[in-house]
């Protein structure tokens, strides 16, 4: 499934909605570890732990935080893969 996000476009989607620290970040981790450069993963969780940690993941790696949207107690992490 693909969809628009900006000028990025979702080529991969991680959902882990319900699941709680520390599995979203580590899911994240894994999921990028398998994608090439330029993809953009979209990352769904409900976590509120995640607007924190999402962010210190990525700090450690050269992957790029695109965009982050919350609805309705859901967040979506748009993260672009950099190699």
């Amino acid at each position: 499934m693909t969809s628009e996000s900006g000028a990025n476009k979702v080529t991969h989607r991680l959902d882990v909605l319900g699941f709680h620290c520390p599995v979203p970040v580590a899911k994240t981790r894994e999921a990028l570890e398998k994608l090439a450069a330029g993809s953009v993963l979209e990352v769904l969780a409900d976590d509120p732990e995640t607007l924190h940690d999402m962010p210190l993941l990525l700090g450690r790696t050269t992957h790029r935080l695109v965009d982050v949207r919350e609805m309705d107690g859901e967040f979506a992490f748009v993260i672009e893969v950099v190699i």
